[in-house]
């Protein structure tokens, strides 16, 4: 293995198994990613700031420790986004606006990961307070895809995605309020979960976030990853001896957009489609069914969006913040979030209409690539409309609170990965990860480059 080439380290589980087993030092581990961030993020920019000296110390204290058999991420590095404190480390949520006083303990989340062996490798970039499905701010610069630099990660746990698809680290702990985790997991080939609201603790000790649309969860290399990182995260065993599907599942298959103004892009469409065909080849059952979107739900996301930016925004320098971002908190103290029946009303209708399946496949994202750059600066509304054109598929998910994952399958013209989502009733993160599991056998999905 070559200390600069993080890739040969494996997956996370592999990591973690050998650094268990003594074959792989933790402090090689973190040497690894750290080389590897020192090789290629001066062009991605997908580290808000990088531990080095912390990281090598807390991967030394591993090392030092007799028993390590109970460490299910033992030396582990893991990347965290910007809006998670970390002890020692500002949490500046992509803007200037932000106190820059290093947070006095870790987040909830972070502890776990660091009880579970982790190594905090650094924190990752993301928009002004993680509003967008893109990774640029006024304060911080350009966060751009490595397959291809002069389009977009996605956002708003962009810095994230380009860290584990570079292998820079092998999870990425993220948020996601309207696709925060399965846009940038798309747009960089890896694999993002979405969790059932309110599985995991919330950043910054938060009971609930932008009215219940934000949750945490993992952004990984693996399916497997992912699982066993769902598991420390949530203190349980559920999820981390995933199988691929025991039984036939019920598969909707969809690719009808939420929104009026936008329609899937044909490759978009595509790739649906041969995940379908590849699904009822392993044999379950097939049915193009679309699911039953309401008229009043893109208000109600819109509500729900401006009304959290504006809660987040009323604890800020409000003269610093982009001027977008406070056109978007005066609409949302103007409107207010939508009323608690009209989230529980497509959330029982949701849920109805899953009665007849097990699972659904659609878009993850409407446009195959974004482009980075030109985002910054932009007003609200052009910046909206965009956004809403190129992501749509997320949001109704946020909204119900179901688990939904992005999943890779294939490349798009533009040389960016694309990505099937993956959608199921709430608390069914299980069925959503053996089906993943079974996507990734059959059609292994193509990695960056180690070099």
């Amino acid at each position: 293995m070559s200390q600069g080439n993080a890739a040969a380290l494996g997956t996370a589980s592999e990591i973690a198994a050998n650094v268990r087993a003594r074959s792989l030092s933790a402090v090689e581990a973190a040497t690894a990613c750290l080389d590897r961030i020192q090789a290629l993020d001066q062009k991605l920019h997908a580290f808000q700031v990088v531990r080095a000296e912390r990281a090598l110390d807390e991967a030394a204290a591993i090392d030092r420790l007799s028993d390590r058999s109970g460490l299910p991420l033992a030396g582990v590095p893991v990347a965290i986004k910007d809006n998670f404190n970390v002890a020692g480390e500002p949490t500046r949520m992509g803007s200037a606006a932000t106190d820059a006083t290093p947070a006095q303990a870790d987040d909830e989340l972070v502890r776990r990961l660091r009880g579970a062996g982790a190594v905090v490798i650094g924190k990752t970039t993301m928009p002004e307070l993680a509003i967008f499905g893109f990774t640029e701010s006024a304060a911080y610069g350009i966060t751009r895809n490595p397959w291809n630099l002069e389009r977009s990660p996605g956002g708003s746990t962009g810095g994230g995605a380009v860290a584990v698809a570079t292998g820079m680290a092998p999870l990425a702990l993220a948020t996601d309020g309207l696709g925060s985790i399965r846009g940038p997991a798309t747009f960089c080939g890896v694999f993002g979960l979405k969790p059932t609201r309110d599985r995991l603790p919330l950043m910054q000790g938060l009971k609930e976030h932008w009215y219940g649309l934000s949750v945490t969860g993992p952004i990984a290399w693996s399916v497997k990853d992912a699982a066993l990182m769902l598991d420390v995260l949530g203190g349980t065993r559920d999820f981390q001896n995933v199988r691929s599907p025991s039984a036939h599942l019920r598969v909707a298959v969809s690719t009808k957009s939420p929104s009026f103004l936008t329609k899937p892009a044909p490759e978009v469409v595509a790739a649906v489609r041969e995940t379908a065909a590849i699904l009822k080849d392993a044999g379950h059952s097939i049915t193009e069914a679309d699911p039953p979107y309401p008229n009043t739900l893109a208000s109600a996301i819109m509500r729900l969006w401006t009304a959290g930016v504006a809660q987040d925004a009323q604890k800020l320098n409000w003269g610093s913040l982009e001027p977008r971002t406070r056109s978007m908190a005066r609409i949302g103290r103007l409107l207010g979030p939508a009323s608690g029946q009209v989230i529980q009303r497509w959330a029982t209708r949701a849920s109805t209409w899953f009665g007849d399946f097990d699972v659904a496949v659609m878009p993850a994202v409407a446009r195959s690539s974004i482009p980075a750059g030109g985002w910054t600066g932009r007003g609200f509304v052009s910046t909206a409309l965009d956004q809403i054109r190129a992501l749509p598929f997320n949001a109704p998910w946020n909204v119900a609170g179901f688990p939904a994952a992005s999943v890779p399958s294939g490349i798009g013209p533009e040389g960016v990965p694309l990505s099937v989502q993956l959608v199921a009733p709430a608390h069914r993160e299980s069925v959503i990860l053996e089906l993943a599991l079974q996507l990734e056998s059959i059609r292994p999905w193509q990695r960056m480059s180690s070099s």
